[in-house]
């Protein structure tokens, strides 16, 4: 199933795993969402909520049908094309904040909004190189980061302070990716480098996180 595959192409980049699958979380009706989330407009939205314990939470991901029923007849695990890959990158962000949050929860560590935003973007370039790579093994794809990036737009019905979160979030998340792109593209970098790098980016909380991107070069 090709949530379940995401969360392993995710996982296996990072070597994270965790005991539960994303689709036992998944709800494609936003009827059976809490009072709060049912009136949204968001394709893909990650739901946390007060568990019954001081220290649990509820998790929902909700993703539209429509798009996963456009994502199973031009599936991007077997070619990622111009056509589906808004659609990729907007189920690939839900697994994300699913595989992030529970990952970290598991660890008994917090996870701010803007980590779980800024770690959505690195998946959606790093997940997408690797499948590019795979399906496209002569061409290495340069325009991938300036595609993700520069011509994503903010939907301009979300607040002013989320619209904020969000450009930051990308911002940094760019700049990390920018890295990226430019060790993958030296001759003779192999991708073991990349992975070393991307694994401790991930185990890092949200102040190293910044720090570190803050100290990269332009």
């Amino acid at each position: 199933m090709l949530l379940s595959r995401l969360q392993s192409l995710i996982g296996g980049i990072y070597d994270v795993s965790i005991a539960h699958d994303v689709y036992d979380f998944l709800v494609t009706d936003r009827g059976r969402l809490p009072a709060a989330a049912r009136f949204g407009t968001a394709e893909e939205e990650l739901i946390v909520a007060q568990g019954g314990g001081a220290d649990e939470v509820a998790v929902s991901l909700y993703l539209d049908a429509a798009l996963l029923e456009r994502l199973t007849r031009e599936d991007p695990l077997k070619r990622l094309h111009a056509g589906n890959v808004a659609d990729w990158w907007t189920a690939l962000e839900g697994v994300s904040h699913f595989l992030y949050l529970a990952w970290n929860a598991g660890h008994d560590k917090p996870v701010s909004l803007l980590e779980l935003e800024m770690q959505a973007e690195v998946d959606k370039y790093v997940a997408s190189y690797w499948l590019l790579r795979r399906q496209f093994p002569e061409h290495f794809p340069a325009e991938l980061r300036r595609v993700l990036f520069a011509r994503t737009r903010i939907d301009p019905r979300v607040s002013a302070a989320q619209a904020d979160l969000y450009r930051e979030a990308s911002r940094y998340a760019e700049k990390f990716c920018g890295r990226l792109e430019r060790t993958l593209a030296q001759s003779g970098a192999g991708d073991a480098e990349v992975l070393a790098q991307l694994r401790r980016f991930y185990r890092l909380g949200h102040a190293r996180k910044r720090a570190l991107i803050d100290g990269m070069g332009g």
